[in-house]
């Protein structure tokens, strides 16, 4: 299939692009997002799963030889934060925005779908807009639907813009490339009483103290690419009801753990929970864990496709891996999955930042990436059935 995209195409991805960032949906519950997405893709003639763990919608287009399927993965979910600015397509849904570039990701695998549609791939490709990134729980739960095993897949790519590079320069590399992550809840409880008689509660309070710069403590001051490399950061800390008649009698804190493999997470999280359960004799706690986020470890096979559909593209070396995470590294636990990187600009908002915006001249060169991919990925399959053949 050639490279070539038509006008009309990007016209149709950018006004896709502009919809599902005025209207943005968190989490979990991007009903009318997939609905959209289902819908576009199945007037392409695609076969279309829908609800896939949970929202998500799978688009498979080509048959090919049969022997393995190269799935693309994109996110619906937007973020809980207010939008600045005054672009024609701002979110009109205050506190929701599309702040980290999903609906330019979306857009993306809107322009491969029709060139799919319109050209034989020569395989298998399964197009998966997936739920709940942000908060971690999305690839988990595609994972656990049956009907993913049964959409072929064999091999998973995916892109994320990031600001900071040029334009259109492209940062990959075998390995780690995003950390693995999670958030720890902790809840300290004792006993209130009168602001006049704090001998006679039990306060959460010198716990509490004692809790958030141990907890911070945690960290190692060591580069990304160190195995050792490990952060400990306090995002939320609340010591009762605001009141000048109450002692307090409950407390929580929120951390934030990360390192650069699953296995140091392991260690770091021990070391999290003995230290809450040194710290807070004398008074009750309760850890719970949210948005467990696993290492993303781009496999060499995986990079060998993305490689040759980035031949002709800057590149941005030494960047990698990154601090923050990406849920789509469980994707890499069943198949070789491999994650690239594509400059939004140096003068870019950063993501999640209250004015940041997907750059629209992404699309065309992102959508490029995936359908020369899609062509390497061809070109390795039919040489596997010639073989066995």
């Amino acid at each position: 299939m050639g490279y070539r995209i038509d006008e009309s195409n990007l016209a149709a991805a950018l006004a896709l692009r502009h919809a599902l960032h005025r209207m943005p949906e968190l989490s979990g519950v991007e009903t009318a997002t997939a609905d959209r997405i289902a819908q576009e893709m199945r007037a392409l003639g695609a076969e279309v799963v829908e609800g896939l763990g949970g929202t998500g919608v799978a688009a498979a287009f080509g048959q090919g030889s049969g022997a393995g399927g190269l799935m693309i993965r994109c996110e619906l979910d937007a973020l809980p934060i207010m939008e600045t600015g005054d672009r024609p397509w701002r979110s009109e849904r205050p506190g929701v925005a599309h702040l980290c570039g999903h609906d330019g990701h979306m857009a993306i695998l809107g322009v491969v779908a029709r060139e799919l549609a319109a050209h034989d791939p020569g395989c298998r490709v399964i197009l998966l807009f997936q739920p709940a990134e942000e908060t971690g729980a999305g690839a988990r739960a595609v994972l656990a639907d049956p009907r993913f095993a049964a959409l072929g897949a064999t091999m998973a790519l995916s892109l994320h813009n990031l600001p900071g590079l040029p334009l259109g320069a492209v940062a990959l590399a075998e390995g780690a490339v995003n950390c693995a992550s999670r958030g720890l809840k902790i809840r300290l409880t004792g006993r209130t009483s009168h602001a006049s008689e704090p001998e006679k509660g039990l306060s959460p309070g010198v716990a509490l103290a004692r809790l958030i710069p141990a907890l911070e403590a945690l960290r190692r001051d060591l580069p990304v690419t160190d195995p050792e490399f490990r952060l400990a950061t306090v995002t939320h800390a609340r010591l009762g009801e605001p009141s000048f008649g109450v002692a307090p009698g409950e407390a929580e804190v929120f951390v934030t753990l990360r390192t650069l493999l699953d296995d140091q997470m392991a260690a770091l999280e021990s070391e999290a929970r003995a230290l809450v359960e040194e710290v807070a004799e004398g008074v009750g706690s309760e850890i719970t864990v949210h948005e467990a986020f696993g290492h993303c470890v781009n496999a060499p096979e995986a990079v060998a496709v993305l490689e040759t559909a980035c031949a002709a593209l800057p590149r941005a070396a030494g960047l990698l891996p990154l601090r923050f995470s990406e849920d789509f590294g469980l994707f890499g636990s069943v198949m070789p999955a491999a994650m690239l990187f594509l400059g939004a600009g140096e003068d870019c908002p950063a993501l999640h930042a209250p004015d940041y915006d997907f750059p629209d001249g992404l699309i065309e060169v992102g959508a490029g990436i995936f359908l020369r991919a899609v062509t390497a990925f061809a070109g390795q399959r039919a040489e596997v059935f010639d073989a066995q053949r």
